[in-house]
């Protein structure tokens, strides 16, 4: 959509077109697929390292071919600190504490009740009582893993895993709220932001010599990795779900997110032998029957906004204009 011409003053309705479920359905593969990756990649790289030169290569060379930013600075710096820094931060050093691909994969989905969470406080997106029991069995499924985890894995590791899902959720609603006309121009920008600062935290954390120790060993599967989570995973992921969430209401698209273990965990199990327990196929189970009950329920008339969406405006002024 042009911001030359006004959105409509409606979001789209809460059930999604075939094309958007679709597309909501390949990002959550894209994303379970993501774990294993991340797991092959933290074998050649230090963690807060590996996040930095993710969204180094996002950034680099896209930046430079997608044209000037389309939202104020305050939303491509939040989304960046949030989502770069905090949630991916997290959730790449929890892997390395140990916490499973699959089990990740599976935990991260929790950020399905922050987001609707963050989305009512924020939004006024209010759930109706079919939605709010969905979300009520897949935290019932996130229960279940963390039973099963506590019995066998590290709890650090799930912990921040947990701590990143909170992360994802408040940067789901950021991206809602800056309203970016163009979703992959936003993405690009955004990856911008995370680098330096995860950088810093890799020196003053990992240390220069394991630093140096990693880049100076890099080989063809190391730079496949890096492929993979940056243009794969985060420029397309990331772009089509902002796409999706500047379309419906963040409590329809979050939800989705919640296919991911089906995908991670299949994968982990297929490629990297991870075993998976009668518990945690009941705690995705749980999952996924939390996703169909809160995407499927029937809703209230969709949200009208009290103005219209950044985006209507014909060009950014104040302190909306980008710098």
């Amino acid at each position: 959509m042009s911001p030359a011409h006004p959105a409509p003053a409606r979001l789209a309705p809460s059930h999604l077109a075939p094309s958007h479920l679709a597309l909501a359905v390949l990002v959550a593969a894209v994303w379970g697929v993501n774990f294993v990756v991340i797991e092959i990649g933290l074998d050649h790289f230090p963690p807060l390292l590996f996040s930095a030169l993710r969204f180094l290569a996002a950034a680099l060379p896209a930046v430079f071919l997608v044209g000037r930013p389309k939202v104020a600075w305050k939303w491509i710096v939040g989304v960046g600190l949030v989502l770069g820094v905090a949630k991916f931060g997290l959730l790449f050093t929890g892997m390395d504490l140990g916490a499973p691909a699959g089990l990740s994969s599976l935990v991260l989905q929790v950020q399905t009740v922050f987001t609707a969470l963050f989305a009512f406080a924020a939004l006024g997106e209010r759930p109706r009582r079919l939605q709010v029991l969905g979300m009520a069995v897949a935290l019932a499924g996130i229960g279940v893993a963390a039973v099963d985890e506590g019995g066998s894995g590290p709890l650090a590791g799930f912990a921040l895993v947990i701590a990143a899902a909170v992360c994802w959720g408040a940067s789901n609603v950021l991206t809602r709220k800056a309203a970016p006309p163009d979703a992959l121009n936003f993405m690009v920008w955004v990856s911008t932001v995370p680098v330096l600062p995860l950088l810093v935290l890799s020196l003053l954390l990992e240390g220069p010599e394991r630093d140096l120790a990693a880049l100076r060993g890099l080989d063809g599967t190391g730079i496949a990795v890096i492929v993979y989570v940056a243009w794969i995973t985060t420029v397309f992921g990331f772009g089509a779900w902002g796409w999706l969430l500047r379309r419906h209401p963040a409590s329809s698209v979050a939800p989705f997110s919640l296919l991911v273990p089906v995908f991670g965990m299949s994968s982990a199990a297929l490629f990297l032998g991870e075993s998976v327990s009668p518990l945690r196929w009941c705690a995705a189970a749980l999952l996924v029957g939390g996703v169909a009950l809160t995407s499927l329920a029937p809703r209230r008339n969709p949200l009208v906004p009290t103005e219209p969406p950044a985006v209507s405006f014909p060009r950014p002024t104040g302190e909306e204009r980008p710098a």
